[in-house]
C-alpha cells in the first residue's frame, strides 16, 4: 500500500511539473509576442491570468480575501515561498516586485519575472538598498503599485523574521500609503503548510516537486488595511506592519473570506 501510494505521488508530481513547464513555456510566448502589443491593463489581466494558471498547474487553490488599495501603493508581504510572488500576481498584477537579484537566474521563471517590471535588488551590498529605494520612488509617483519582502529572505510561515526598514524609505518620501499583505499556505491536516516552506538547503526545483506532488494545498491571500506614510519613522512603521501580518498569521484571523476563482 505504501509503495502504491509513493507511486501516486510520483505521478501526479511529474504530471503537474511537466504542466509547468508547459505554462512557463506559454508564458514567455506571451511576454515576447503578445506583451509589445498591449497597453497596462492588458499585460495586467495576462499577468492574472498566468499567475492563477501556474498555481493551477501545481495543484494550489486559491484563497483570497481583502481589497487592494489602488493607485500608488507600497504593499509590505510575508515571505514563505518562490511561489508567493504568482500568489499575489494573481489578485493583484498590478504589483512591481522587488527581488533578490539572483532570481534572475532561475531557470525560465527568473526570466519571466524580470519581463513584468520586476525591481532586482543585490541584498549583499548594502549601497544597493539606496538605488533600489530611488527606483522604488519613482515607480510610486508614478503611480504603480510596488511589492517588498521586508524580511529579506523566506521564513516558516509560522512566525515573522525581523522586518528591514530600509526600502520603507521610498514610501515615506513619497508619502504613498502602505498596504500589509498576509500570505498563508495550508493542506489537509495543517493550518500552515509544511510542503511549501522553503528553507535552507531546498532547491527550486526540489520545492517544485515537492509542491507538486502534494494534495489539497491551498494558498491564503489577505490584503489589510493601508497605513499612512508620511513623515513616518521608518523603524517604527516597519514594526507596526510586522504586527499587523502577525496578527493576520493568527488562525482565526488568517482565514479568507472569500475565494478567487480558478482557471
Amino acid at each position: 500500500m505504501h509503495a502504491r501510494r509513493a507511486a501516486w505521488h510520483a505521478l501526479r508530481a511529474a504530471w503537474r511539473a511537466l504542466r509547468v513547464v508547459l505554462h512557463l513555456l506559454h508564458g514567455m510566448a506571451i511576454v515576447a509576442f503578445v506583451f509589445p502589443r498591449l497597453d497596462a491593463a492588458g499585460r495586467q489581466a495576462r499577468i492574472a491570468w498566468w499567475s492563477a494558471g501556474l498555481l493551477a498547474a501545481l495543484g494550489v487553490r486559491l484563497r483570497a480575501a481583502g481589497v487592494y488599495r489602488p493607485g500608488a501603493t507600497l504593499l509590505v508581504i510575508n515571505h514563505i515561498s518562490w511561489l508567493d510572488i504568482a500568489a499575489v500576481h494573481a489578485v493583484c498584477p498590478r504589483a512591481r516586485f522587488v527581488s533578490k537579484a539572483d532570481v534572475r537566474h532561475w531557470p525560465l521563471l527568473g526570466w519571466l519575472i524580470g519581463a513584468v517590471g520586476t525591481l532586482f535588488i543585490e541584498r549583499e551590498r548594502k549601497r544597493d538598498a539606496l538605488r533600489v529605494v530611488h527606483q522604488m520612488a519613482e515607480a510610486l509617483d508614478a503611480g504603480d503599485t510596488v511589492a517588498v519582502f521586508p524580511e529579506g529572505t523566506t521564513g516558516d510561515g509560522r512566525t515573522l523574521l525581523p522586518f528591514h526598514a530600509n526600502l520603507l524609505q521610498a514610501a515615506i518620501a513619497t508619502g504613498t500609503p502602505v498596504q500589509p499583505v498576509v500570505l498563508r499556505y495550508s493542506e489537509p491536516g495543517y493550518d500552515v503548510s509544511p510542503t511549501v516552506t522553503w528553507l535552507g538547503a531546498t532547491t527550486l526545483v526540489h520545492s517544485i516537486w515537492h509542491i507538486a506532488g502534494a494534495r489539497g494545498l491551498e494558498v491564503h491571500v489577505r490584503a489589510l488595511d493601508a497605513r499612512g506614510s508620511t513623515h513616518a519613522d521608518r523603524r517604527a512603521l516597519a514594526q507596526r506592519l510586522r504586527q499587523d501580518i502577525a496578527a493576520g498569521l493568527e488562525p482565526a484571523a488568517g482565514a479568507a473570506t472569500a475565494d478567487q476563482a480558478l482557471p
